[in-house]
């Protein structure tokens, strides 16, 4: 899909890029595939700020998606591809033979009316859900499941996309974007082709108000505050942080830290990379 760009009509305007909607259908959500939203505002259970700029943003309803795909061998028919103000991919409502309607991820190169199916030794054709071990080598899926069964969990975001590496000793080996190779059983489903939207990230936002709009409250850096607030905050004009390396309000680095959990369950299932072997 193209990005467009607006007019410099005003100073917002100047450089804002943004969604060719003329290539979605322009239609109504389908109402039995709705759900209600409730806004979180960055506030955990106990009403407190757990996630800091988050608040305000448009109204707008849940769509279902459907990440199983579970209705195999059952053909289905795109009934139209849509905008979902929830995910940075675009949606497909899908229409199957038995006159079930669900929603679920598009694919860069899915049309209205084309038709596609979920089973074990599907084609190898764009939005088909396939076995993991009946996919070739090389082929680019998404919507990756990590366990059978459990639904796609990988490669869901726009433009994005997993690469099947090869299939070894009943496990398959996926290669995802970040460079992780991650070992999944071959019983697992995957969806042939790449996830819709691949310009996203050429879209910019232009001015502040629109993030307000997405939910997104203005950052303030923390050498703009006072000491008892940040601890880059403090000094006569502008001063450095006065650290090796920055830090959290709370203490946290910053930069170049590693987040991951030790022993995280997850590592069972990847392949380790040399460097982090030689360590």
């Amino acid at each position: 899909m193209a990005v467009k760009k607006y007019k410099p009509t005003s100073p917002g305007r100047r450089g804002m890029m943004g969604y060719d909607f003329s290539t979605l259908d322009k239609k109504d959500p389908e109402k039995s595939l709705l759900g209600k939203m409730t806004r979180k505002v960055g506030r955990g259970s106990a009403g407190k700020i757990t996630t800091r700029h988050r608040g305000g943003g448009a109204k707008k309803r849940f769509r279902i998606i459907d990440f199983k795909m579970n209705k195999f061998d059952i053909p289905a028919r795109v009934e139209s591809i849509e905008y979902d103000p929830n995910r940075t991919a675009f949606i497909a409502l899908l229409v199957y033979a038995d006159g079930e309607k669900r929603y679920i991820i598009a694919l860069e190169g899915l049309k209205k009316g084309d038709e596609i199916v979920s089973s074990e030794s599907a084609p190898i054709k764009i939005g088909n859900r396939v076995s993991l071990k009946n996919i070739p080598s090389g082929t680019i899926i998404s919507n990756v499941e990590m366990f059978p069964g459990k639904g796609g969990q990988f490669a869901r975001s726009a433009g994005s996309s997993a690469k099947l590496m090869a299939i070894e000793g009943g496990f398959a080996h996926v290669g995802l974007s970040s460079g992780e190779i991650k070992i999944i059983s071959e019983n697992s489903f995957a969806t042939i082709g790449q996830v819709s939207n691949v310009s996203y990230n050429t879209v910019v936002i232009g001015k502040a108000g629109r993030s307000r709009w997405m939910g997104r409250r203005p950052q303030v850096r923390g050498s703009a505050m006072n000491p008892v607030d940040h601890p880059h905050g403090g000094g006569e004009g502008r001063q450095p942080i006065g650290l090796k390396h920055p830090k959290t309000p709370w203490g946290k680095p910053a930069l170049g830290f590693k987040t991951r959990r030790k022993n995280k369950r997850a590592d069972n299932f990847r392949r380790k990379k040399e460097t982090e072997t030689a360590e």
